[in-house]
Formats: C-alpha cells, structure tokens, sequence
C-alpha cells in the first residue's frame, strides 16, 4: 500500500461578486435574460434573472459610448470613442452565451452617442454629436439611410410604424397615385410599398428639436419644435396614435400622429432622462433628476403616483429602460445602481398609486470594498462597507428551489438591502455572534448599531453613539456567546449586544453600553461609559478576544495594546513593528498550544497583526513578547484573520492556520505552528482590505478595491483525497508498464509510457525495437505494432513524442534511434498535422515552432556529419589502394614453421 502523500492546504475560487456596471449605456432584449452593460472600455453580458456573469465582450482600448442589444438578442452592437461601431453575434446555447465579432465599421466622424434598433431586429440607426444620423441593415452590414440636420448632438432615437390609419395625408395619398398610374407594377409590391411606408424614425437633439423621418420618402414628415433643451425621451403608441417626448426642460409632451399637433404638455418639476409607454399605451412612465419613477395617464395627462419626495443625490435617475410585455422597468441611478420596478396593474383605472419602490436593486459597482462580514446565524447574507455612506446587504447563498420568477428570484449576490443614516463614508465594521446586530463606524465621527431581520424585512438603526472628534476608524462587538438556552440565545433579536467598542483617528476608545431599547428621535444621546487616550496615531483596528474580558487596539503609532474591557486599563503593549499596525485578531477559543520560535504556548493567550512593515506576527499574551513573524507580503498586511480550528481528530495531519491579506492584492495563508506559506489566493487587481471566514465550511471571503469580493472555498480535504487516488493508481500504471515491457507487449508498453510521461522507459522501448535483430518486414520502426500506435497518438501524446525526439536527437548516441522514430511519423502523418497540433498552454503554437525547428536543425547537423563521414571514407579508400602498388609482392613467398622460429622461405 503506498504512503499517503503529506497534507496540502488548497482553496479555490468558486464565486466572484464582480462589477457590471460602471455608469453609460445599459440594454435588455426582450427575453428579459440578457443585459448588455457598460463597464469602462468592456461590455459585460449578464443573466439579469440569476445574476450569472454570462461573459466579457473586451474593448478597443477607449471607453464605450453607447451600446445596444437587438430586441431578439441575436446581435449585440458596441460604440466606442474611437469611432468604431462593432457589431457581435450572441450564439446563444443552454448555459452559454458566445459573442462573435462579425464586423468592424467606423459609422460617423463623430462618436456615437445614441443607438436605436426596431422591432425586427433589422434596423439599426445611429446617431452622433455632429447631428448627422444614418440606418444601417445590421445583418448586411451597409447604410440605407443618411439624414442630416442641424450640427447638433443628436439625444435621442426611436424606431416605429404608424398606425395604418394614420398614412392618409395629403403626401400619401399623392404618393399612392402615382404608384397605380405606374404601369406594369405587380400587386403584391403595392402592398409593399403600402407597408414601408409607414416606418419611421424619430429623433431627439440636443437643441430640443424632435424630427420624424419618413424612412420610405427619406425626408422629414414633421418638425416638433417644442421643447428647450436635450430630449431625453421617446415613444410611440400605434394604439393611442400618440408620440411622447420629454427632456431636461422639466416637461413631457404627448403629440398627435396624425396632425402632428401638441395633444398635452405636463410640468413636472424635474429633468427628466426616459419616458416610455406601458400598458398598451394608456399610462406613460417617467424618470428624471428626482430619482422617482411617475406614471401618467396618456389621454389627461394627470399624474396617477401619489405626491413624492426628491430622493437624495445619489439615487437621482440617469436613465430608464422597458421593453413591452414585460413586468418591470429598469432605472439608472447615478451611483450606478440598476433599480427594478413592478408595472402597476391597470394603473390607468385607479384615481392614484403608492409611490413605486424598487423590488430589486443590482449594484452596477460596489466601488471600493472595505471590509465585509458574514450575517444571521445561517452567514446567507453579508454586509458590505462599499467606501460610501450605506452599508450594502448581499445575498451569499444559492436559491434553494429552482429558478423562480425574475420578480421573487434570489441568487448569489443579490442586493437585499440598505443600511442608510450615515452621513459619511463607512470605513469599519462589525458583527456579534448572531449575526443580526451589525455595528458601523464612519468618517461623520460617529458608530452605530443596526438590527437586521430578512425575514420581517426589518433593517432598523437601533442606537448612535456620538462623541468621538473624528473619524471612527474601528468598531468591535462581544464575542462571547450568552448561555444557551437563554433568552438572549434563543431571542438574539430582541436582545442587543450588552456593549460596544470604538476606536478613532481622535487618538481614543470608547465603551459603550447599548440601550436594551431602540433609540428614539435624533435628541437621544448616549453617554460612553468610559474614553481612554490610547495611542499616538490614527486607531486602525479593535477586536475583542473571545471570552470578552480583553480588547486590542491596533494604531498608526506601530503598537497594539491589549486592555481590559471592564476598567478599561492597559495590560501590556505589543512593540515590534516597524509601521503602522492595520489589523488585530485574537485567537478563537478552541485554538491549541501553538509552537513559537520560543517554545510552546496556550493557543487562548495569542494575538495575530499585520503591519505597514508587510509582516503578520504572532504575539503572546503572557509576556506581551513577539512568537513569530510571518514574512512573504510585498506590501502593507492590511487585514488577518484566523481561519476555522480543526477538530481534535484531525489535528495531527491539518494545520493551524491564519490567513493575511495586504496592498499585493493577495491572500496569504499561513501554518502558524511552522511560519510556512501554505498556499496564495490570487484573484484580484487592486489591494485587498477585507476578510471573513466562513465559521463553518472555513471559506475564505476577500473583497478589495477593485470592486470584487472573490469566495475561496476549502478544498484541501478533496484535494488530499483527489492526490492519495492518483498516486495510487500511478503505482498500479507503472507495474503494468513493468508487466508490459517483461513480456515484449511493445505496443501497450510504449503507449503506457507515454501516458505516464516516462522518457527513460520510452527510450529503451524504441532501442529495442529499433535494434530489433529480427524486424517486421515493411515495418517503417522494425515492429508493425509499433507503427500502429505510433499512427494513432492523440495530439496531445504526439505533442509530448516530439518533445522526447527533440531531446534525444540531441544526444549522438540516441540519434539514430530518434531519427528512426521520427521518419516513422514523417510517414505515418500528412504535414499538415504535424504543423497544427492541438497544444495546451499559453505558448501554444509558438512551443510546437520551436520543436519542430529544434528537431530541424539537429537533424541537418547529423545529416551534414553522415555527409562528411562518406566523403572521409573516399579518402581512407584511396589511401589503402596507393599502400596496395607500394607494397612488396609476397605471391612467391610462404610462411614456415620452424620450432619457435617464423622462416621465410623462397
């Protein structure tokens, strides 16, 4: 039985919450699967109803003007800065969708600023910030249309068929003459006609002119010269023959088809930046500066939405998208925040509505992540400091059922909620160990505690605590669990923290006791129970330890101190870092006796830093001495945590571990019993500020500043299991090989060879078939097995046979036998297939150039030497016919014997 292979730590990546949206254009198709948007010079491709990355449609190196998605979500067409527009085909299968660039065109001299596509798919016009606006058939990749108005930035365009009622104007009318005096047109091209006539395109400028193109005349049809600034807005209703428009001079207008004249015009006291038409064109929906969602009755014009207030200036409206037949609309937020709203049922019908709000939200970005910690006792959802005033609520876990409706689905990463009442950036952050009480602390100098109940919907702020100078920095809650079966264990809700702990850019801590009741009115001030002047410097972080007798404080000044809770005194300070301390962590209860560079010591009495000076060390409590220095960080150790203790059964093969993250963008996990590096996660772009690990399944969760928050999972357990198996059945591969090669079985042996990459076996294989003294007849090798198999290998074992021949061609001695081996492939393979193998890697093509150049150039070396060889035996020839004439004849002479005497005798 072979040994067991020694244990490895290994995680892996298995979820990334990413950004998708970084402000500009967004798109849906009408299946309401795909949503197109912008991030910087990439487009990203989501699946809005699980909120799966789809894909990433990389840029041109410029940032994306606008883009679109065709209603069927066959084509997604991008404009950048450049002046490009390229245009992708979506090859949609069950799980994947795969974009295809089909063609690259430069549309305009000027960027492109808005798209619009119609109903068809067919059609797509463009419009640029020279006034100029063109019609291309998307599938011929080619111009229909070229209009040209006034040279100003075009806003705004909507494709749309009249009402077939609404083409008997005086022009029609003419126009229909003159096609039945046409002699020798077929009926059916009448039709035709009848029916391309009525396409038109819309379009809103800048200078608040709306102009309707006829694309069958190719001319303007009407010239709705009303509004004052950009028009933001428009859309067409064939069954209240109605155009509506709407722009940032705070009006929205609804227009006649057939007279192209002003039905109605609504004040509404805001810029507004989309409007559109649900429910078969009887309500209008707006979105503006206020960030609101309105809805209008289309005949009167009356507002159905009860009076609201204007939202804050982070939630104002940029945009809004809807497509007919479906059950919501999408609102941009300038946060970059996509809100889904429900379409009010027969809204025309009811004298007013409820204010709309959102049943969902999705983060285009969550900006930079701060710190994060998993919440409620099951860790399904985590709490995000995202570097703005609210904490963000995330979702961390899978739907359990199968997928529901878009409007009641939750996925992995979905926004739950909000924590909002912070008037500045959230820059710490902390759970008890129920994980229904979250308290913050913020650059506006105070900290506070939130009650978070999912299932009631119930995110509430139980108590500020003002009174530090500046920016609270750290905030830490106790870590001791209450008495099971108490009230307290069994109602965590209903039973906040007892106490609360801050630190501050003010230099001091302070203790709080928390209120057993819910703060009421903003006159309600809490008194700390205690302050101290902790430090020097900035306070960077606080933890309490886990029986909740003890706290840390981490400083700028290079020191931590621990301090006991109840009188808030010193008890020893932590000296040895050469910068600013970032993060502290006490070690959790169950931790064993750990060994230090000076012996052992109760796991209960140590405490974990990271530093400005890239090193995590492990500190003892008992002596407020330095165990072990962890170095590999290239960078500040911004963030340690402790990861899950192993049971006391499996102790003696996993290790004690910690994990540390740092300005490098990477995580490091370490053995604290060895100071050795076990592995280093990998995944983000920017420095990484936060951790968590999951109490239970000990996944490691990173978020950084690059936006994205990466789900390490534990696989050491698999990958211990997967390595054990594989070692095992290599043992059993290689007797086989041994059973093959002692029984002559030269074709199985040499493809086991090959499987199991052995180049020593496989040499003395080909020698022996080779220097066979008894060959095939007509084998190209010597045996016609052995041509067999070497006639059959897979791309990949070709690959690797290549590279063995390379190296043995090398070797003089192994020459003959390498290049007998590779005449045997020249013969057996079309070039064809020797030049386009299938090679893994990053190198791919240019490594297989490489082989076979290296096998080239040997070959003609060995080649010229053969050459030089024969040339050199002429010579030895000619040598030994001239020794031949020179030498005395000795036909006449003859050899005796004679005792122990030769005598030449004549």
């Amino acid at each position: 039985m072979a040994n067991k292979a020694p244990f490895k730590t290994t995680f892996e990546a298995t979820e990334v919450i990413r950004p998708i949206f970084t402000g500009g254009a967004i798109a849906l198709e009408n299946g309401a699967r795909i949503l197109a948007t912008t991030l910087g010079e990439d487009a990203v491709l989501t699946d809005i109803k699980t909120g799966k990355h789809i894909t990433t449609v990389e840029g041109d190196g410029e940032l994306i003007s606008t883009l679109t998605l065709t209603p069927s979500g066959s084509h997604l067409i991008i404009c950048s800065r450049s002046l490009s527009m390229r245009i992708y085909s979506l090859k949609k299968s069950s799980d994947t969708i795969e974009p295809q660039l089909v063609r690259s065109l430069k549309p305009h001299n000027t960027p492109v600023v808005v798209l619009a596509v119609d109903r068809t798919s067919t059609l797509l016009a463009t419009g640029g910030t020279d006034g100029s606006i063109k019609v291309w058939d998307i599938n011929g990749g080619y111009v229909t249309h070229t209009f040209r108005g006034p040279s100003v930035l075009v806003s705004a365009l909507h494709f749309f068929e009249i009402a077939a009622g609404s083409t008997h104007t005086p022009e029609a009318d003419k126009e229909k003459r003159k096609r039945r005096k046409s002699k020798g047109a077929a009926e059916d091209d009448g039709d035709e006609i009848s029916t391309t006539a009525r396409f038109r395109l819309a379009s809103g400028s800048q200078d608040g002119k709306v102009r309707v193109w006829d694309l069958h005349r190719r001319s303007v049809v009407a010239n709705l010269d009303s509004h004052v600034s950009d028009v933001r807005g428009l859309d067409y209703s064939s069954a209240q023959n109605v155009l509506v428009t709407a722009g940032r001079d705070k009006t929205i207008r609804w227009w006649d088809t057939k007279s192209w004249k002003i039905r109605k015009v609504v004040p509404c006291f805001e810029l507004v930046e989309a409007v559109g038409f649900i429910d078969d064109g009887q309500v209008t929906y707006s979105a503006g500066s206020n960030g609101c969602l309105r809805f209008w009755a289309t005949d009167t014009g009356r507002e159905l939405t009860k009076e609201q207030a204007p939202k804050p200036e982070t939630e104002t409206f940029v945009g809004a998208i809807y497509q007919p037949g479906l059950p919501f609309i999408i609102c941009v937020q300038v946060d970059h925040t996509l809100s889904l709203y429900q379409i009010p049922s027969e809204a025309h019908e009811l004298s007013q509505i409820a204010p709309p709000e959102p049943f969902r939200r999705i983060s285009g970005t969550h900006d930079d992540i701060i710190d994060l910690r998993y919440l409620l006792p099951d860790h399904s959802a985590m709490a995000l400091a995202t570097n703005s005033e609210d904490i963000r609520i995330v979702s961390v876990t899978e739907p359990k059922s199968g997928l529901k409706t878009l409007v009641s689905s939750e996925y992995f990463g979905q926004d739950i909620a909000l924590l909002k009442g912070h008037e500045d950036i959230i820059i710490s952050l902390d759970v008890d160990w129920s994980g229904h009480w979250v308290a913050t602390g913020a650059k506006d100098n105070t900290a506070r505690l939130w009650r978070v109940d999912p299932a009631s919907d119930s995110y509430t702020c139980w108590a500020t605590f003002p009174g530090h100078a500046e920016s609270v920095g750290a905030v830490a809650l106790p870590r001791s669990r209450p008495v099971e079966g108490s009230k307290a264990h069994t109602d965590p809700l209903s039973y906040p923290p007892p106490f609360l702990v801050t630190g501050s850019s003010d230099q001091t801590v302070k203790k709080w006791e928390v209120p057993r009741e819910p703060q009421k009115g903003a006159k309600a001030t809490i008194r700390a129970g205690y302050t101290r002047k902790a430090h020097d410097k900035d306070i960077n972080a606080i933890d309490i330890n886990h029986s909740s007798r003890l706290f840390a404080s981490a400083s700028q000044d290079k020191t931590v101190k621990i301090w006991s809770i109840e009188e808030g005194e010193v008890q020893g300070i932590l000296r040895g870092h050469r910068r600013g301390v970032w993060s502290v962590s006490f070690a959790p209860l169950s931790t064993p006796v750990l060994q230090g560079e000076q012996g052992s010591v109760a796991g209960k009495g140590v405490v974990l830093t990271g530093s400005g000076d890239k090193t995590v060390k492990l500190w003892n409590l008992t002596d407020y001495t330095c165990l072990r220095t962890f170095e590999g960080h290239s960078n500040t150790v911004l963030k340690v945590v402790w990861l899950n203790i192993p049971p006391n059964e499996e102790r003696g093969k996993k290790p004690i571990l910690c994990a540390s993250a740092g300005g490098d963008g990477l995580v490091k996990v370490w053995d604290v019993n060895s100071g050795e590096n076990e592995c280093t996660l990998d995944n983000h772009e920017d420095r990484v500020w936060a951790l968590a690990v999951h109490p239970e399944t000990n996944m490691i969760v990173s978020g950084s500043g690059d936006s994205t928050v990466s789900f390490w999972k534990d696989t050491s357990s698999e990958t211990q299991i997967a390595t054990n198996e594989a070692a095992l059945k290599r043992i059993e591969q290689e007797q086989e090989l041994e059973n093959y090669e002692y029984v002559g079985a030269y074709r199985e042996a040499i493809t086991m060879a090959l499987q199991l990459n052995h180049p020593r076996k496989l040499q003395n294989l080909f020698e022996r078939v080779v220097y066979s003294k008894t060959p095939d007849t007509g084998s190209l090798s010597g045996l016609k097995a052995v041509d067999e198999v070497l006639a059959s290998l897979s791309d990949e074992q070709l690959f690797l046979l290549l590279l063995r021949l390379r190296d043995w061609n090398t070797n003089a001695r192994t020459a003959p036998m390498a290049q007998r081996i590779l005449w045997t492939l020249i013969k057996s393979y079309p070039a064809s297939r020797l030049s386009s193998l299938s090679v893994k890697g990053a190198r791919g093509q240019k490594s297989l150039k490489e082989v076979l150049n290296a096998l080239k150039v040997y070959t003609e070396r060995h080649y010229k030497r053969m050459e030089e060889l024969v040339e050199e035996s002429y010579l030895v020839e000619y040598t030994l016919q001239e020794m031949d004439s020179l030498a005395p004849s000795l036909g006449g002479m003859k050899l005796v014997e004679n005792g122990d005497v030769d005598v030449v005798m004549t």
